[in-house]
């Protein structure tokens, strides 16, 4: 299979495609890797930017109740407060980042929001029940679910994807989403809504994050079906598909050398930081999307049109 494409006036070859650069391309960050999944926030260089101080709520969100998964960091965080300046208050179940969690945390109390941290593993259906209860007792209601919690592993081919990888990648991304989103069900009315994390490499099939990129598609297939479930009770379920955002997956996921060159294929020639894909979810989110139900929002630069 032939890997090779134009970037510039050069042709590169995938997998050669490690640290390039050329005029046109910002290199977002220099080359550093994580040992573990899902990776820490507050030991990135640089840090990721999560919050636009100009991005000024309009009560949007006034009242409402959300959980999003995974919010200790990355873009989780970025939709955490961009929904309290909106009006939310929320619920980040997170796996063991206490660090960043907790540094999430003051920062949405100090816009004068309202917080629950819960830290366990998704993949455990007692746990996922564990939030819900937490999230009614604490607010009595729940409107918005954001499944965003996810792992990918780089591997360059099948063969070195172990049974262990596969089915740990599979219950994080698609097994947790399914159960979360089980148990809130029964709580959600007219006007909620549910919003999923797929991801660009769905779209372009990244040969290098092959379990990772089933799942995405997986989310892809989930988010339609559901939608359809439940259309007639005006409950929304859509996804949002990132392209390469400077969060904490990166550097866990990929070797220290391929950290410059993310983002160089899309057409906007440069990666983005979380914040910019804030009001995306605050769109889904709110009553500005209540006519869209089943979709996908592309949100990459350019990198996958269509």
């Amino acid at each position: 299979m032939n890997y090779d494409y134009k970037f510039g006036n050069k042709f590169y070859n995938y997998y050669d495609n490690i640290g390039i650069q050329s005029t046109e391309y910002k290199i977002m960050a220099g080359e550093q890797s994580q040992p573990e999944q899902p990776g820490l926030e507050y030991i990135m260089n640089p840090r990721p930017i999560f919050d636009d101080p100009n991005y000024i709520g309009s009560g949007k969100l006034k009242d409402k109740v959300a959980i999003i998964t995974g919010a200790d960091s990355g873009l989780g965080r970025a939709a955490a407060v961009a929904f309290v300046k909106e009006g939310a208050k929320v619920v980040i179940p997170y796996y063991d980042e206490h660090v960043d969690a907790n540094e999430t945390k003051e920062y949405i109390e100090s816009l004068g929001g309202e917080c629950l941290l819960m830290s366990g593993d998704i993949t455990d259906e007692n746990f996922c029940k564990q939030i819900v209860d937490a999230t009614l007792d604490r607010f009595g209601k729940i409107n918005i679910l954001v499944n965003n919690a996810g792992v990918q592993y780089q591997q360059d081919s099948l063969e070195n994807i172990s049974d262990d990888q596969f089915d740990w990648t599979m219950k994080v991304n698609v097994y947790g989403m399914f159960y979360l989103t089980r148990e809130v069900l029964p709580y959600l009315n007219p006007g909620d809504s549910i919003i999923n994390l797929t991801s660009v490499t769905t779209f372009y099939g990244d040969p290098q994050l092959i379990d990772y990129v089933t799942t995405k598609g997986a989310i892809v297939g989930f988010t339609r079906a559901l939608a359809r479930n439940l259309a007639l009770k005006n409950i929304r379920v859509n996804a949002i598909a990132p392209g390469f955002f400077w969060t904490p997956l990166q550097p866990a996921c990929w070797v220290k050398e391929k950290i410059p060159s993310l983002g160089a294929d899309a057409a906007m020639a440069r990666g983005a930081m979380p914040y910019e894909l804030a009001p995306t979810f605050v769109f889904l989110a709110s009553d500005d999307s209540s006519y869209m139900t089943g979709q996908v929002i592309h949100n990459n630069g350019g990198q996958v049109m269509g």
